[in-house]
């Protein structure tokens, strides 16, 4: 069944500004999401939905707590860890999810405050997550990111190298590898975006056959603002929604998924 995909631009997401536009736009998602799963023959419980809040002041993540969020998706390590800190005594059940490209050098911070990390795709940043996670005593969750666009400009492993990465991981046992990660091509076609997402689940399948972690590989983050719900046609179960929540935001997203080289 074809799902016809909005523009993709910023244009069209007013910003949410009180508690009663947030809950509106988070009905307006959830409504979104239970409508896909019932064209997809799924059950809605199966899909979780990942406010992502980039960008979003401290005033408005008190309104998203207050309109149910209890986890939050953050690209910025450092600005994630901001808000961990100015929010960890205030609302101690506020988590954070940690979505965006990791240099070693912000490791330690994400080792430290993170409930989960979607974007491993190095065995150094395994390695150095991994110990810092020792020293601290936690574990984490982790997600392993999938180039499944072949674009030079998205970070992630390519397909064909993710089961021997995946093969390694059971040496870092702080990390529980949950399933995978990928970002769809930027286009309101749908002949583009369709096998991105495909093709992450249809990898997940093959790991769940022939990988150390065969029962742990269950989840498919995949799918944002403008192609949720093709991702959960093709079995995503986190999908990650910012604008259409909070509203458009004033950078261009190239600030916040940047090119490869430029880490």
């Amino acid at each position: 069944m074809n799902t016809p995909l909005p523009p993709r631009t910023q244009a069209g997401y007013p910003t949410a500004s009180s508690l009663g536009e947030l809950q509106a736009n988070l009905s307006d998602i959830h409504a979104r999401i239970h409508a896909a799963c019932q064209r997809a023959g799924r059950d809605t419980q199966d899909v979780r939905l990942l406010p992502v809040s980039k960008t979003v002041d401290e005033s408005r993540i008190r309104l998203a707590y207050q309109a149910g969020c209890r986890v939050l998706g953050e690209n910025k390590v450092q600005e994630a860890f901001r808000k961990w800190e100015a929010f960890t005594d205030e609302l101690p059940d506020l988590n954070w999810a940690v979505i965006g490209h990791l240099q070693t050098n912000k490791a330690k911070l994400v080792a430290r405050f993170a409930s989960e990390f979607q974007a491993l795709d190095s065995l150094r940043i395994a390695e150095t997550l991994d110990r810092h996670l020792q020293e601290q005593g936690r574990a984490l969750d982790v997600y392993v990111q999938v180039n499944t666009s072949g674009e030079a400009s998205k970070f992630g492993l390519s397909p064909e190298d993710v089961l021997a990465f995946v093969r390694q991981l059971p040496a870092y046992s702080a990390l529980r590898v949950r399933g995978l990660m990928t970002l769809a091509r930027f286009s309101s076609d749908e002949e583009h975006v369709r096998p991105c997402f495909t093709r992450l689940r249809t990898l997940r399948d093959q790991l769940r056959q022939d990988s150390p972690y065969a029962e742990q590989i269950q989840e498919l983050s995949m799918g944002m603002s403008g192609d949720f719900e093709l991702a959960i046609q093709e079995g995503a179960t986190t999908v990650r929604v910012g604008q259409a929540i909070f509203g458009a935001r004033t950078r261009p997203d190239s600030y916040y998924w940047p090119e490869a080289n430029k880490t």
